[in-house]
């Protein structure tokens, strides 16, 4: 019996092309390899798996560990009415997985695989695959479905794979490694020389118990209770944008050369997109003295917030350490404002998250790029006095995250076109993985990663954004 095709396509019509590439290698060991390279679409992959028997009306067990492991958990709520942890009950029953253990760890591997290793290995598989297969477009996983076409790669045969992770970041075959022997036992990887040598057989001894997939139930992370965040709207996510400092300049004298912030309507825009589709209902307000900012936040203190699970705050202006500016140049500091909604000061919100985005300058310092050298005597304390400087600046109680732009003493970056390095980052990184089911840690961690690699290119200087949290849960923002 056939799904429906209705449902079929309601799936296929949602993933893109890095999607289904993911979807076919994943589906390598149930779909011959002519058949896999003639499918152009989600959906010709769908029915290739049905005629296969994989795919049936009354199992959809395969197509829903596919959409887990390429991130899809919201496809599995919206069409298959399936969620992660009834998967992850799933696969942790006996038989329960379908993807071989080889090939999901080959396939999260190659979602880490930073842009420098894979550089490397098509440099170092020059000679063994053909050059229209290692093109500036190739990806991880067209370099691992080359090899195993090529014969270089397989669940028997992983000495070459395990001699290129040695020569570029070993830590990549420790993955590999882990994942196939997760309890520690003492099977063997046998490589060729040593089968050469030894005459021993031909094979790869793989524990008998099913490891966990890389990165889902086994991981610490996943087995903590996640926060509630079915309510809709899910909370308030209140945006404060200054951008004409006029005020300021006129009635200050030491900020008569602080500037208008342009380009922060474009961060402002940003963060209006990507929570309206996280189900939030936003406000906006703009250009706030510093009494404004006091009031407006106590609008929101006061609000009862008994029927939502969040509460997130975006707040765009100048600011120095611990402070935020009013357009009119008078301080705020960032305490003031996250003591706004402890317990006893909004009860409404009690147990739940409480997010600060913060975009604004921690001072005047520029943060020079460095080399960075192995088996230093001394240590660069700026991160650890940030780390505490940021404890300060939220509750000493739990449910708060507080994501800054930068650490404490240094400036941060703003293009009057573009918007921030920080607020364009944090809205691209949680419109591409909430939907894929990644928690909001995770997703500022790669944040984190993807600003400190810009440079100002007019003085090599640097940005490093730190978020702060006591949060008891794993946070994350549903897009369904």
């Amino acid at each position: 019996m056939e799904l429906p095709r209705g449902q079929l396509l309601a799936v296929s019509e949602e993933l893109d092309g890095a999607e289904l590439a993911a979807l076919k290698f994943l589906s390598r060991e149930h779909v011959p390899r002519r058949r896999l390279e003639a499918t152009r679409s989600p959906h010709d992959l769908f029915e290739a798996l049905q005629e296969k028997g994989v795919l049936e009306a009354g199992n959809l067990a395969f197509l829903r560990e596919l959409l887990y492991h390429i991130g899809r958990i919201d496809l599995l709520v919206a069409h298959l009415g399936s969620s992660r942890e009834q998967v992850e009950r799933e696969l942790r029953a006996p038989g329960g997985a379908q993807v071989p253990p080889l090939r999901y760890l080959l396939f999260h591997l190659s979602e880490d695989i930073t842009e420098d290793e894979l550089m490397s290995f098509k440099l170092l598989l020059d000679k063994e695959l053909p050059k229209s297969k290692l093109t500036p477009e190739t990806t991880m996983l067209d370099i691992f479905t080359e090899m195993e076409k090529k014969g270089l790669l397989g669940k028997d045969n992983l000495s070459i794979l395990k001699g290129l992770c040695e020569k570029i970041n070993i830590s990549l075959w420790n993955r590999i490694e882990d994942g196939l022997n997760p309890f520690g036992q003492e099977e063997m990887l046998i490589t060729e020389e040593e089968r050469s040598s030894t005459g021993g057989p031909k094979g790869h001894v793989v524990s008998s118990v099913t490891p966990h997939p890389p990165g889902s139930f086994n991981d610490s992370s996943h087995q903590l209770e996640a926060y509630k965040m079915t309510s809709r709207p899910c909370g308030v996510c209140l945006i404060l944008n200054n951008h004409n400092f006029a005020k300021a300049r006129e009635g200050v004298p030491e900020h008569k050369y602080m500037k208008d912030r342009n380009g922060t309507d474009v961060d402002a825009a940003a963060l209006r997109k990507v929570f309206s589709k996280l189900h939030f209902r936003v406000e906006e307000y703009k250009d706030l003295t510093a009494e404004g900012i006091r009031e407006t936040v106590n609008v929101f203190r006061r609000e009862d917030h008994e029927d939502k699970d969040c509460f997130v705050c975006c707040i765009l202006s100048h600011g120095k350490k611990g402070i935020i500016y009013g357009v009119d140049g008078q301080e705020v500091p960032i305490r003031e404002l996250t003591t706004s909604f402890t317990v006893q000061n909004c009860n409404s919100l009690a147990g739940k998250p409480k997010v600060f985005f913060i975009q604004a300058c921690q001072g005047d310092a520029f943060h020079k790029g460095v080399t960075i050298e192995t088996d230093s005597g001394e240590q660069d304390s700026s991160v650890e006095r940030a780390a505490r400087f940021q404890l300060d600046c939220i509750p000493a109680e739990a449910d708060f995250l507080l994501g800054m732009a930068t650490l404490q003493d240094y400036v941060s970056y703003r293009s009057p076109r573009e918007g921030t390095w920080y607020i364009q980052a944090l809205c691209q990184h949680l419109e591409y993985s909430c939907p894929r089911g990644e928690d909001v840690l995770t997703i500022l961690t790669a944040v984190n990663q993807e600003v400190s690699r810009k440079t100002c290119e007019r003085d090599s200087t640097k940005q490093m954004p730190q978020p702060s949290f006591t949060l008891r849960k794993r946070l994350l923002f549903p897009v369904n």
